[in-house]
């Protein structure tokens, strides 16, 4: 007969392992790791666009098919631009001829292919679309902005929703109203003016706008 005092077997629970923390210089090697495989053709009608993901080196905490699966979530979604039947995007491998690329890469290197390195400014806060260039700021990637008024995870939504809308063609906008959602192509990364954090091009099943332009803000200290 067993023991009245031999204790119960006690169960273990296994731990999640913790998220690789993301960490870079500030100024990278300019080299580039590719996500690799494809994704499905997201989009119903458009032309269709295909692009490939890139992460520099010396980026670490995550790889380019990490970083590819989040752009892949984004992109694919119904709230974003293949929502409004005017294109259709697919993600490609470097191998495969591809109609743009998107970049995350360190605060020096975005000013690189932004083209502010060569035209003698320094902006290293901000990302920017150049050409076939979609490039994203790992800086605001890891740390996003002041008062965004929402989880980091909506503003890295909106980095790939809002430079991607410029490769597409569209402009930027302004906060149509005070309490508003702000529309996509506003740049949110320089402030809000009174709109609230959104991250998708469209909102109840429409493309949602604000009037054209853009705000006079300046750029925060990188």
């Amino acid at each position: 007969m067993a023991s009245s005092n031999s204790a119960a077997p006690v169960a273990e629970v296994a731990k999640k392992p913790k998220t690789p923390k993301i960490k870079y210089p500030r100024s990278g090697k300019r080299t580039w790791r590719s996500a690799t495989g494809h994704s499905k053709v997201a989009g119903k009608r458009g032309p269709l666009l295909k692009y490939r993901v890139v992460v520099e080196n010396g980026i670490t905490g995550i790889t380019a098919n990490q970083f590819a699966s989040r752009v892949v979530q984004t992109l694919s979604d119904k709230r974003s631009w293949i929502g409004t039947g005017q294109v259709r995007l697919q993600r490609v491998p470097n191998s495969a001829k591809y109609d743009f690329t998107i970049y995350l890469v360190t605060p020096q290197t975005r000013d690189h292919l932004c083209g502010d390195e060569s035209a003698g400014r320094s902006d290293q806060y901000t990302s920017c679309r150049n050409g076939s260039r979609v490039v994203l700021n790992v800086a605001r990637w890891v740390h996003g902005v002041p008062d965004y008024g929402a989880p980091l995870e909506r503003y890295r939504t909106y980095m790939i929703n809002h430079e991607t809308g410029h490769r597409l063609g569209h402009h930027h906008q302004k906060c149509p109203g005070k309490g508003d959602p702000a529309p996509v192509m506003q740049q949110q990364t320089l402030g809000l003016h009174g709109c609230t954090a959104n991250a998708w091009p469209r909102i109840n099943g429409k493309l949602y706008t604000g009037p054209p332009g853009a705000y006079n803000d300046p750029i925060p200290k990188a």
